[in-house]
């Protein structure tokens, strides 16, 4: 975009605006996000950072549409409480949440129903998540030739543009009435972002 006006810009310039911008777009998307269904898949995945990997939880409803995602250092039962505090926050409480034979994960689940009347139904069966594990391909065609992240705060500020972009690829926000392009969302999205 800056080339064809004509400026020079240097790749870490650009690498600079993406860790200050990104979450503030993605901060913002989340008001024009449409809702998801009730029925979610979760499971998390591998990202590189400093040479050692990290969690990437991530859950997707029954059409596909991305619920919410966290990247998170360690994977645990806190890790995966604190990623469904987050998406429920953002999206309600699911009926049911599928997810893989982690027993972290289903831990996070029945301390969340500890409480509640009306229990999240757990569904743990191999096949069920194939939705979500398709779903991580698109994270990783792009994250696989940035070899690695240098810190935890830049991949989480990368990770959220890519998330951001796969949402608006499969068409998640309500940004206008009219139908518009991929790039026209995202230039809706990001005039609106404030600088602080």
């Amino acid at each position: 975009m800056m080339e064809e006006r004509g400026v020079s810009v240097d790749h870490s310039s650009i690498n600079r605006w993406a860790i200050r911008f990104l979450p503030l777009i993605e901060k913002l998307a989340r008001y024009h996000k449409r809702p998801v269904s009730g029925s979610w898949r979760m499971d998390e995945t591998y990202i590189k950072v400093k040479g050692v990997w990290k969690y990437l939880y991530r859950a997707v409803d029954k059409q596909g549409k991305t619920v919410d995602f966290l990247l998170t250092a360690k994977r645990d039962m806190a890790a995966a409480k604190r990623f469904f505090d987050k998406a429920m926050g953002a999206n309600g409480d699911p009926d049911k949440v599928a997810m893989d034979k982690s027993g972290a994960n289903k831990a996070a689940i029945d301390a969340i129903n500890a409480g509640r009347d009306l229990p999240i139904l757990v569904r743990q069966v191999k096949y069920l998540n194939n939705i979500v594990e398709q779903d991580h391909r698109a994270i990783k065609r792009v994250t696989r030739p940035m070899l690695n992240f240098k810190s935890f705060r830049s991949a989480g500020a990368v990770l959220a543009g890519i998330e951001l972009m796969h949402m608006i690829r499969k068409g998640q926000f309500a940004v206008d009435a009219a139908p518009i392009s991929c790039a026209d969302q995202f230039y809706a999205l990001a005039g609106q972002v404030r600088p602080v």
